[in-house]
């Protein structure tokens, strides 16, 4: 009897977890499908990254380039203008702003297309029970499983459904529930949320 009531009280405990593990994911609040405008709301450009700058239907006022050491970045018909220390959807503000004495109703589009300037910021990290723990360069709408394969994946003993993304925001530091396991081996995305420069995903171990 008394076997028979630790068992019991052993399968109590393993349907408790098991339903906490399956119950609703805490997840980090997302722009919708296209994802990539969460980095305009926290990251703030800076000297060394480059951007591209799109003028619809203008290609002759379009331009690549990188931010000088002065924080400027040249525009055809604009000239110089400040873009280090401000988002992107503020630069292309300002440009669309200048380019009305020029044109009719400009429409500017500003993406970065490598960050340098600021280094932790410009960088997702991956560590825990992963191939490499490892810090990838940020791009524009990745996601949770794009920045786990580029470490390699996830190990054979990593507790993959227990993943928790780390994310720094006004309010402090953030954690919120990755099931890497459902991602990788379901092909259930709700988890896969879209990354943030500076975010750090931890894989733990199984305990055994």
């Amino acid at each position: 009897m008394k076997y028979l009531n630790e068992l019991l009280i052993g399968l109590l405990v393993l349907g408790i977890v098991g339903c906490a593990a399956d119950g609703p994911a805490n997840l980090p609040p997302q722009t919708g499908a296209e994802g990539v405008n969460v980095l305009v709301d926290v990251y703030k450009m800076d000297v060394g990254d480059s951007v591209q700058i799109t003028v619809w239907k203008n290609p002759d006022l379009s331009t690549s380039q990188p931010i000088r050491p002065d924080g400027m970045v040249a525009v055809p018909l604009v000239g110089d203008i400040k873009a280090s220390g401000l988002g992107p959807e503020e630069l292309a503000d300002n440009i669309e702003k200048k380019l009305k004495n020029y044109i009719k109703n400009p429409n500017v589009t500003v993406v970065l297309t490598n960050l340098e300037g600021q280094q932790f910021l410009s960088k997702v990290r991956i560590t825990g029970s992963v191939g490499s723990n490892t810090a990838i360069n940020y791009h524009q709408g990745m996601t949770v499983l794009d920045a786990v394969l580029g470490a390699g994946s996830v190990s054979l003993y990593a507790d993959a459904n227990r993943t928790k993304l780390h994310r720094r925001t006004e309010q402090g530091t953030e954690s919120y529930d990755i099931r890497l396991k459902d991602i990788l081996e379901n092909g259930d995305m709700t988890t896969n949320v879209y990354l943030m420069p500076g975010d750090i995903i931890t894989v733990p171990e199984r305990a055994f």
